[in-house]
């Protein structure tokens, strides 16, 4: 909560608690101006019904059977000072109150995203979307909103938060509005229903679209004048006479930073954590959703921490599993409803920290191989695995396991006494994920020859048959990343290698070709704050920095203190993680371009 701010703005602290405070003091003039000129969302009359509860206050007009009783003084003491008071509307009555259904009120906010309002004009929407949401919520109204040339079904969002308001930073269009959007979007949010707080963000052009009529309308002009920095903004409440408002805009650099990502600060500083020479970290990785960040020891500890939401956030403190001296450490997981999983083996048995869902409760699980051939943990170096769980709807917890020879092994369900076998589901295994809370993974081509596959598949684990589906490229080696608007239907943002050292990125409806130089290292793919591209994250030659490529130019995103020994880059939120040789442990926020952790060994601190 930004508690700093001017006792002005203290009514939309709780909407400007998103951006940094120095952003927030620019933009809150801004929101206090406008939301003068849009006044407050007004109580239905008695002329719209509800069931009456009572009275509440007085009021100069009415029946005279709710006259006060005070009044009825003057029909004994003054009859014609009655009539007088009469005339000149001076009685007092009491006003009667109504209950209303205020949750089926609503307040839809549809923005012109089109040439006319690309660039400064978005600051006086994201002022105004800030004015909005807090009006609604003073009269327990709905908030709804989108982008005006966007398709209903993906672009609805309800309430004000960074990944919405990022999604609507990055939707722009070349297209200006037209009928032909304003009718979509009245069809998908029903809008021709009984009246509706409805506001038209953008040019003039927009009053003279053929569904617009008894829509409120605010219109964002930027003056065509030399050395101007202004916006003027015209309210056009529906029924009320319109208001003109000018805007004075921050400086050119923090209106870059409310275009680009308003939720970055010049400055934070990052957590640093100490740890035992012991318990330093000797490899990471990102549990299976990309909301937690798995540590292992070299003690044989592994910890789940979560990742910090910004470089000011506390991070609290992480859960540990410490393995007994004879088991060594196999694979780890974290869930949501659960917890943390570590898989050990124990001998020539695998034994399960944490306890495995069931229909009837958590139990503890023991699993065993058939064979020694298709054990796990044959490739010691690839050690620990990362551990996939997936629910599914009928309680039964499944767990999967990608090894160092990229075979895809399945842990099923505990049942009975007996230990439950370990199994390979899958051959050629590139990388694997929970994407929108399904979990999927990514097929390498087999080769040539008749019967076998000569590009990389998307293979749905829970679908059963499990569905697979093709995937133009050639040599597998795949990414799951972060997209904060969505990416393909059923794996997100994904980059698969092509032929190197081109990438093909697959996005919610095209596929685009990537090329990254030779001697670069990719290590993931990110959707980075507007105006960029998605694009692949890739270590310098240099060992130390790393680059995002894109169909843009290529740029620098963060530079390591030493050589690299192992990097990440999280498919569930923006952030990059990497490991130097001396156990230092780094958290990068591809957003706010800052450190988000940083752990250092006790002895280097």
């Amino acid at each position: 909560m930004t508690t700093a701010l001017p006792p002005a703005l203290r009514p939309w602290a709780t909407q400007l608690s998103l951006f940094p405070e120095d952003l927030a003091r620019h933009l809150g003039p801004h929101v206090a101006r406008l939301s003068a000129a849009v006044g407050t969302l007004r109580p239905r009359g008695e002329a719209e019904g509800g069931e009456p509860q009572g009275y509440d206050g007085l009021s100069r007009r009415g029946p005279f059977e709710r006259l006060l009783v005070s009044e009825w003084l003057w029909a004994l003491e003054a009859p014609e000072e009655l009539v007088r008071r009469a005339a000149f509307g001076e009685l007092s009555f009491l006003k009667p109150s109504f209950r209303q259904p205020q949750g089926a009120r609503r307040t839809v906010v549809l923005l012109d995203v089109g040439p006319d309002q690309l660039g400064l004009p978005r600051i006086a929407h994201l002022a105004l979307l800030v004015v909005l949401a807090r009006r609604a919520e003073a009269a327990g109204a709905a908030f709804t909103w989108g982008a005006l040339q966007t398709e209903p079904a993906h672009a609805t969002h309800s309430g004000l938060g960074g990944t919405s308001l990022l999604a609507w930073l990055e939707a722009r269009s070349t297209t200006p509005a037209s009928s032909r959007h304003l009718t979509a979007w009245r069809e998908a949010l029903d809008l021709s229903r009984a009246p509706e707080d409805v506001w038209l963000v953008g040019s003039s052009r927009l009053g003279r679209l053929e569904d617009a009529e008894g829509m409120s309308r605010v219109e964002v002009s930027e003056p065509m004048e030399p050395g101007a920095h202004r916006l003027t903004v015209d309210v056009r409440p529906a029924g009320r006479v319109p208001r003109s408002v000018v805007l004075e805009l921050p400086p050119p650099d923090d209106c870059l930073r409310l275009l680009r990502n308003p939720f970055a600060s010049r400055q934070a500083a990052s957590p640093l954590q100490s740890r035992k020479s012991d318990q330093r970290i000797a490899k990471f990785s990102f549990s299976g959703d990309g909301r937690r960040v798995l540590l292992f020891s070299a003690d044989g500890g592994v910890e789940a921490m979560a990742v910090p939401h910004s470089p000011r956030a506390t991070v609290p403190k992480p859960r540990r599993v410490q393995v007994p001296p004879r088991q060594r450490v196999v694979a780890a997981g974290w869930r949501n409803s659960g917890g943390l999983l570590v898989l050990a083996r124990s001998q020539g048995a695998y034994v399960m920290h944490g306890n495995v869902r069931t229909p009837t409760g958590y139990r503890k699980a023991r699993y065993h191989v058939a064979d020694d051939s298709i054990r796990p943990d044959t490739v010691p170096e690839a050690l620990p695995l990362d551990l996939l769980s997936w629910l599914d709807p009928r309680g039964h917890e499944h767990l999967w396991l990608k090894d160092g020879k990229d075979r895809l092994f399945s842990l099923a369900p505990p049942s009975g006494a007996e230990n439950v076998a370990i199994k390979v589901v899958a051959e050629d295994v590139s990388a694997m994920a929970l994407v929108n809370m399904r979990p999927v993974c990514v097929l390498r081509p087999q080769g040539q020859g008749a019967g076998h596959a000569v590009i990389s598949r998307l293979k749905m684990l829970d679908e059963e048959p499990e569905r697979i589906v093709p995937l133009n490229a050639r040599e597998g080696e795949a990414h799951f990343g972060y997209s904060p608007f969505g990416g393909h239907p059923d794996a997100g943002l994904l980059a698969v290698c092509d032929q190197a050292p081109d990438w093909r990125l697959f996005q919610r409806t095209d596929v685009s070709t990537l090329s990254v130089p030779w001697g670069h290292r990719v290590v993931g793919v990110v959707q980075p704050p507007a105006p960029s591209l998605p694009g692949l994250i890739a270590l310098d030659p240099d060992q130390r920095t790393f680059r995002l490529f894109s169909l843009q130019p290529p740029r620098t995103l963060a530079v390591a203190s030493g050589p690299v020994v192992q990097a990440a880059v999280s498919h569930g939120q923006p952030v990059l993680g990497w490991l130097l040789p001396s156990g230092e442990f780094v958290l990068w926020d591809l957003m706010d371009q800052a450190v988000l952790y940083r752990s250092v060994p006790e002895a280097a601190a």
